[in-house]
């Protein structure tokens, strides 16, 4: 992102450079002389920037822990916070006047609407009301930031090594326990869950009492360079044992019902529930897999060429021997008589991503050992559902699924 100032003499920008972060930065175009105006200040990826053509006032967001924060600054030394709903804020616009800020605003209860802010009172007035479908979004329930230790360690800000928090957003329903749990487990790998607008996770609170844990395991974006690189190559599984250890995390709270923990994902979010699936199968009752990886090499094999060669930074190259051997043993099609559990593989027939052979193959080795899969798929779609009349299939049919395998207190014997 990059704005000039009023007179053209200076830019703000965002860079990463020399920082784990993207910060604010302003460039003076007469000293040439860059200046970092956040760096020390917020710890999080400065997103968008705004510049009020007269006064010279700078609007930006932040990305802070998967929540949007808004900010001003006066100048260099002056930072301000505007308190803003939990959510996330994809756009701010000035006025031309100045005294009003446009801001674009998604939370729990609000689909993405847009807010005029009063910078003076630093008050939101809403002026759009999304469609909704009638569901009175007071009912919906918003999530609660978490952090849950995992299997390894980081220095901590005392300098004293301590397990390292991985991130997550828990949405609990307004009721008594133990719980049923599902943990939706996002694509990418490289994506990051943010507090946002998500109805069927509201569905599933507020029809099945539900609990749903959106975590932000290692590999994600918005938590550094670091933290994004932590899943690459032969640190794959790093990222499933994160799953582990939620699990865990989930099996010591009270309100919570540690027999009844299900997995759910998309893309690369399939693969982890797979693998999920083959690592704690005994600790879970259920998985939903939708256009999933089953196996990295034939998955970089048969995927669209432009995208191989993305995606060999991430996972591997195949054509290394020894990586080759290893994107193999991790794979789930050659794991698949580990999966002792009910799966729901979901699945567009046209997917230049992620093709169809990726779950046909992962069907046949599933029922090939004895396990149990419900297989859909759509004629007409690609890299997950769009059509109307698609999505709503596959939502029904997850929903009998989940009322099969999750719902029940005891598990049912195989169908």
């Amino acid at each position: 992102s990059m704005r000039f100032t009023p007179d053209g003499q200076g830019v703000y920008l965002t860079c990463d450079y020399n920082h784990e972060f993207r910060t604010l930065r302003y460039y003076d175009r007469i000293t040439n002389q860059i200046t970092d105006l956040t760096g020390s200040k917020i710890n999080w990826d400065v997103e968008s920037i705004r510049v009020h053509a007269e006064s010279g006032l700078v609007a930006f967001t932040t990305n802070e822990d998967g929540i949007g924060k808004l900010y001003t600054l006066t100048d260099v030394d002056q930072l301000h916070h505007i308190p803003t709903p939990m959510g996330d804020i994809s756009t701010i616009e000035f006025h031309p006047a100045g005294q009003t800020l446009a801001v674009v605003l998604s939370t729990a209860k609000v689909p993405g609407d847009v807010y005029l802010l009063d910078l003076k009172t630093e008050q939101f007035e809403r002026w759009t009301e999304s469609e909704v479908g009638g569901l009175n979004v007071e009912l919906f329930v918003e999530p609660t930031l978490i952090h849950y230790p995992t299997f390894d360690k980081v220095i901590g800000f005392n300098g004293i090594e301590e397990p390292r928090q991985i991130p997550a957003f828990y949405y609990r329903p307004k009721l008594s326990g133990p719980l049923p749990v599902i943990i939706h487990i996002h694509g990418g790998p490289e994506s990051q869950v943010t507090a946002s607008f998500m109805p069927i996770y509201q569905y599933l609170m507020l029809e099945h009492s539900v609990a749903v844990i959106d975590p932000n395991v290692r590999g994600s974006s918005g938590y550094g360079k670091t933290y994004i690189t932590l899943d690459d190559g032969k640190l794959r599984e790093d990222s499933v044992k994160d799953i582990g250890s939620l699990i865990q995390w989930i099996k010591a709270q009270p309100d919570l019902d540690h027999d009844r923990i299900a997995v759910w994902g998309g893309s690369y979010g399939g693969y982890m529930v797979l693998a999920s699936m083959i690592h704690f199968s005994d600790q879970l009752r259920a998985g939903v897999d939708v256009v999933g990886i089953s196996n990295f090499v034939t998955f970089l094999e048969s995927t669209q060429e432009y995208r191989r060669d993305l995606r060999r930074p991430e996972y591997g190259d195949e054509r290394d021997p020894d990586m080759r051997s290893f994107l193999l043993s991790i794979s789930p099609t050659n794991n698949a008589h580990k999966i002792q559990k009910p799966l729901m593989i979901v699945q567009g027939k046209n997917d230049p991503r992620v093709p169809i052979s990726e779950s046909e193959q992962m069907k046949e080795a599933i029922r090939g050992a004895g396990g149990q899969v419900w297989y859909v798929v759509a004629e007409d779609e690609g890299h997950g559902f769009r059509k109307k009349k698609n999505r709503e299939y596959y939502y029904h049919a997850m929903d009998m699924f989940w009322s099969t395998f999750l719902l029940s207190s005891s598990e049912p014997s195989k169908l």
